[in-house]
């Protein structure tokens, strides 16, 4: 890397430390909810089929495996989008794979498998129900019912041919006597994945790591643990989602669902591209983030969600900085040549992962080394004079210099006679 040094040497990893860490998930893949649970937002806008499309490409450049395309069964809209999706992953054998959401009806199941009849291309059907005694007293539901709705909805979904995820909606408050009963009833019926709620965002790390290493032992009872996979779909109400999406993770979890910039119900679900660059520090995947910054653009601009400037990974300010010592070591690191270590002196995120760089600005807390480095970059003077005259105007300004007063502040001492 152009220091001398190793990695470990430069940074010191209290994360690895301690010898009751959980061991690396065997698997850590991908489900994309931007296009189904991302357009359940109040605040969004469902965008034109021509975007979606541009959006399914770009997840499939940043090697997510599965993508909910959408709920067919709520009408012609939505079918149509699904139809053509689907279409668009046949005839550019992308590598992604299709899923959709449905209630544990026929008549929300049939849609999605006339698709893949008219299509070709396998969808797995997600039938979701409502789990938890707080669910239940709202519905006027009993287990009985139920029971009766997740068994039949599986096998018809299975006698269609369809692959099917079994969607305990709001698990994380749901008793273990009830789980058990529909857990056991979707895998006898046929379901080849058990995916785990967070509905209202109402978990903490280690609620989730309860939850899915008892589910995992429930597998191993029932003798499927090697052919039944199990999801994490976390919401963010309370803004642990990154943090519970990762422990169900270690704890057995095979699948996690995300959306871009965390869009969905209420404040929204896991953000999909602070999963992948945390998957990706922690050694659990290795995919090519370079389309992030687009994707992530794309996705804001077709549903009208802005990007806040301090955004993890994808907002402007993510690796930008105007502060004297922040700047001064990112410059040093620069000049001894090591583009590796100037991504991360300052900075727990490599930019230049997601296509970006170190970004030096000029504020009222900058110093002479960021008007220097500033300036050197853009090819312009830097003599003691221009340096001042730059930091006399930053320093009575409340906010960054743009780079009209920057070049004005130069060329008031450059343009002297």
């Amino acid at each position: 890397m152009g220091t001398g040094l190793t990695e470990e040497q430069l940074i010191y990893d209290w994360s690895s430390q301690g010898g009751d860490d959980p061991p690396s998930p065997r698997l850590a893949m991908l489900d994309d909810e931007t296009l189904r649970d991302g357009l359940q937002s109040p605040s969004v806008i469902d965008p034109p089929l021509g975007i979606k499309i541009k959006i399914l490409h770009l997840m499939d450049s940043l090697g997510i495996e599965t993508a909910d395309i959408g709920l067919p069964g709520s009408g012609p809209r939505q079918r149509e989008a699904v139809e053509r999706l689907c279409r668009e992953i046949a005839d550019n054998k992308l590598r992604i794979q299709a899923n959709c959401a449905a209630r544990t009806m026929v008549v929300d199941i049939q849609p999605i498998a006339d698709v893949t009849q008219k299509t070709g291309v396998p969808i797995e059907a997600c039938v979701f129900i409502g789990s938890s005694p707080i669910r239940q007293y709202a519905e006027e539901w009993d287990i009985d019912h139920i029971l009766r709705l997740s068994r039949e909805a599986v096998a018809f979904a299975v006698g269609e041919g369809l692959d099917v995820m079994y969607v305990t909606e709001d698990t994380i408050r749901a008793n273990p006597k009830d789980l058990r009963v529909l857990l056991t009833a979707a895998v006898d019926a046929g379901a080849k994945r058990l995916c785990l709620c967070d509905t209202v965002g109402a978990a903490v790390p280690q609620g989730v790591r309860n939850l899915v290493t008892w589910v995992k032992q429930l597998t191993a009872e029932l003798g499927v643990a090697d052919r039944v996979g199990i999801d994490w779909h976390g919401h963010r109400d309370r803004g642990l989602d990154v943090a519970n999406t990762l422990a169900a993770l270690e704890a057995g979890a095979t699948r996690v669902h995300g959306t871009a910039l965390g869009v969905g119900e209420r404040v929204g679900n896991t953000p999909m591209e602070q999963l992948l660059v945390n998957l990706r520090l922690l050694g659990w995947r290795n995919d090519d983030l370079t389309a992030l910054p687009d994707y992530v653009d794309t996705v804001s601009k077709a549903v009208g969600v802005p990007i806040p400037v301090n955004t993890p990974i994808v907002g402007r300010d993510a690796f930008r900085t105007a502060t004297g010592v922040h700047a001064a070591a990112v410059i040093k690191a620069q000049r001894k040549g090591a583009a590796w270590l100037a991504d991360r002196v300052y900075s727990g995120v490599p930019a230049s992962w997601v296509g970006r760089g170190q970004e030096i600005e000029i504020g009222h807390m900058s110093g002479a080394s960021n008007v220097i480095f500033y300036l050197q970059s853009r090819g312009l003077a830097t003599n003691q004079h221009v340096v001042q005259a730059v930091l006399a105007v930053a320093k009575k300004s409340e906010r960054l210099l743009t780079k009209e007063e920057i070049l004005e502040a130069v060329e008031s001492v450059t343009a002297k006679p």
